[in-house]
C-alpha cells in the first residue's frame, strides 16, 4: 500500500473512531438525561401522589366529621322529639284525670282556694263566678256568702262553664277575666314542670 493510501486509511480510521466515540458519548449523555428526567418525573409523581393522598385524607376526615356531627344532631333531635312526645302524653293523661279531683273529699276546699286565688289576682270588690256543673254545687249560697265576707268581695254565680273543671272569675262587666280552671292551671305550670317531670320519668333524682 502506498504511503498516501495508508495515510488516508489511518485518517479514515481516526475519523471513524472519533465519530464512534462521540456517538457513544452522545448516547450516554442522552441516556443520563433520560434517566434524570425519569427520576424527576417519578419524584414529581410521588410528590403529587402524596399531595393528592393528603388532600383525599383531609377530605375523608372532613366528610367523616360531618357525617358524625349530622348523625349526632339527628339523634339529639329524635331524642328531643321523643322527650316532647312523652311529656305531652303525660300532661294529656293528667288533663284527662283532672275531673276526677271532684271526687276527692276535700274538693270543696280546693274550689274555695281557686276562688281566693282568682280574686287575689283581679283585686276587685265585685265579681261573677262561673263554674262547671259539679263545682257549682259546692258554690251554694252559704259558701259564696262566707267567702264573700272573707275576701270582702261581692260574689255572684254566673252561667255554667261548658268546658273545664273549676272556676272562672269575670269582673268589671267582663273587662277583667281570670281563668282558674284546673286545665288552665296545668297549662300555666306545664312549661315549668316539663324538665322536672322528665327527670322523674327517667328515674333521676331531682
Amino acid at each position: 500500500m502506498k504511503p498516501e493510501e495508508e495515510n488516508i486509511e489511518n485518517l479514515s480510521r481516526a475519523i471513524l473512531f472519533e465519530a464512534r466515540t462521540d456517538a457513544e458519548q452522545i448516547h450516554a449523555d442522552a441516556k443520563e438525561k433520560v434517566e434524570a428526567i425519569r427520576q424527576q418525573a417519578q419524584q414529581q409523581a410521588e410528590s403529587e401522589r402524596a399531595e393528592i393522598m393528603e388532600r383525599a385524607k383531609q377530605e375523608a376526615e372532613r366528610i367523616r366529621s360531618q357525617v358524625i356531627a349530622t348523625a349526632q344532631m339527628k339523634a339529639r333531635t329524635l331524642q328531643l322529639e321523643h322527650r316532647e312526645q312523652l311529656l305531652d302524653k303525660v300532661f294529656n293523661t293528667a288533663k284527662d284525670k283532672l275531673s276526677g279531683l271532684q271526687k276527692r273529699p276535700d274538693y270543696d276546699k280546693i274550689v274555695l282556694e281557686l276562688v281566693r286565688e282568682a280574686i287575689d289576682q283581679l283585686k276587685v270588690d265585685q265579681a261573677e263566678v262561673r263554674a262547671d256543673a259539679a263545682t257549682q254545687k259546692i258554690l251554694n249560697d252559704q259558701a259564696l256568702n262566707d267567702i264573700s265576707k272573707e275576701l270582702k268581695t261581692k260574689l255572684l254565680v254566673g252561667k255554667a262553664l261548658e268546658d273545664g273543671t273549676g272556676i272562672v272569675i269575670d269582673a268589671d262587666n267582663g273587662r277583667l277575666h281570670y281563668d282558674n280552671t284546673l286545665e288552665t292551671r296545668l297549662n300555666r305550670l306545664q312549661s315549668a314542670l316539663r324538665s322536672a317531670v322528665y327527670h322523674v320519668l327517667m328515674g333521676e333524682r331531682l
